[in-house]
């Protein structure tokens, strides 16, 4: 089952595109303040370079047309006989645009200009000035909003911010498509590690087919070593089982009824651990297909064999696509289990949408939380919690973990109001057919 995507490293990343692009648009927002600036200075120079050209032509033709004239949306004329402005301001913007004016209409150098800055209703600033006329009368004139830095630079912040949300997209969409391989690579190194068996397509980059061609073979390699782990030990316990035999007979030849019984459960026992033993190996490598089970009649017939001392409490009905053979021996390994420590097994049935979860309960001393982990490793046993003489070799727990984490579902305990122990299966479930 792949595990859902969770975008941590995409995050990261997009806050670089997104650290960059601010980098870049404060970059650019001085920029172009820089340059608007100067658009304006220039273009504030220019109007009243023209204005003062205009204006002298227009009076000597009709001086009562010179303001009706002269005056536009960006620029109010009129002639008075006193000049608006008393004195030029000594402002450095001003002087910079009076020496653009000149530089543009050159006659003008030698004419009495004078510059300032007024308030406008809205809060901006205007550039007024007055210029002596001919006829010894004075032009006053007045062009709007010399304060604003920012026509240029508000569409260049709203380009290049949409230019940056763009990019950081196209990014985002890039480095998806490139780290699919790399996230099929982790659901497969995490699948493994759980093992199970995933076929790794061995494309793309150089590098990310000798990694998955790497993996491969380890794969081989690992389920090589487990099948020789099994073989070797079938021969082991067929060897073992035809002395185990040999004394059974022998120990019914014996006189002594209680010395014969002395062997006779030493001989089983040592049979239960090998089965144990065997069982815990095969979890290792069962393969096993999806079907569509009922629940509740299933948990019976796996509880059938263990009679009385195993009960299912509450059976909630379901209808589940999920590995059978594996749940199976999951659920005898935690029966057995809970029958062998606390000598009862209670099973409920929970779920519905979310998935569903089978609890099997015992009436033993419970296991204290911090050994929650401890007890899912193979030979663990807990002698605190459970009897110094109980039988087996402690692989109940840790082959019904092993089955689950190679077939997607989950082991977990709690332990009840009364102190006994109840594990939790996660059902494992797959998408219906």
């Amino acid at each position: 089952m792949r595990r859902p995507f969770t975008p941590r490293f995409a995050a990261y990343v997009a806050a670089i595109f997104v650290l960059l692009g601010l980098v870049q648009l404060v970059g650019s927002l001085l920029f172009y303040q820089a340059i608007d600036r100067q658009s304006l200075s220039d273009d504030h120079a220019r109007r009243v370079a023209e204005l003062l050209v205009v204006s002298d032509r227009v009076h000597a033709i009709d001086p009562a047309l010179t303001a009706f004239t002269m005056s536009t949306r960006h620029l109010a004329a009129d002639v008075a006989p006193a000049p608006a402005v008393r004195a030029p301001a000594r402002i450095a913007t001003l002087e910079r645009i009076a020496h653009r004016i000149v530089e543009w209409e050159p006659s003008l150098a030698n004419r009495s200009l004078r510059l300032a800055t007024r308030h406008a209703a809205d809060g901006k600033q205007d550039l007024v000035g007055s210029i002596r006329l001919a006829n010894g009368t004075w032009l006053n004139f007045r062009s709007r909003d010399i304060s604003s830095m920012w026509p240029v630079a508000l569409r260049a912040t709203v380009l290049t911010l949409g230019t940056t949300i763009i990019l950081i997209g196209i990014g985002l969409a890039a480095l998806h498509i490139l780290a699919r391989p790399l996230r099929r690579l982790t659901d497969a190194a995490e699948a493994i590690g759980q093992g199970r068996r995933v076929a790794i397509s061995e494309g793309g980059s150089n590098d990310l087919r000798n990694l998955a061609h790497a993996m491969n073979v380890m794969q081989d390699r690992i389920e090589r070593l487990l099948q020789d782990q099994a073989r070797s030990f079938e021969a082991i316990s067929h060897d073992l089982r035809t002395p185990l035999s040999r004394q059974k007979i022998a120990a019914e030849l014996i006189g002594d009824e209680e010395l014969a019984q002395i062997v006779l459960s030493s001989v089983e026992e040592m049979e239960a651990l090998l089965a144990s033993l065997q069982r815990f190996l095969r979890a290792q490598h069962l393969t096993a297909s999806a079907e569509t089970i009922e629940l509740n009649p299933f948990v019976r017939e796996v509880l059938a064999p263990f009679g009385d001392r195993a009960r299912l409490i509450e059976g909630k009905e379901g209808r589940v696509r999920t590995f059978p053979e594996p749940l199976s021996l999951a659920l005898a390994a935690l029966v057995e289990n809970a029958i062998q420590f606390g000598d009862e097994a209670r099973v409920t049935i929970h779920g519905g949408k979310a998935g569903w979860t089978i609890a099997v309960a015992d009436a033993g001393p419970g296991i204290p939380p911090r050994y929650f982990d401890a007890v899912l490793d193979p030979f663990f046993r807990l002698d605190e919690a459970r009897a110094r003489d109980t039988k087996g070799f402690g692989l109940g727990i840790p082959t019904a973990h092993r089955l689950m984490m190679r077939f997607n579902g989950h082991l977990s305990f709690a332990n009840a109001g009364d102190g006994s122990l109840i594990a939790c299966l996660r059902v494992p479930e797959t998408v219906e057919a």
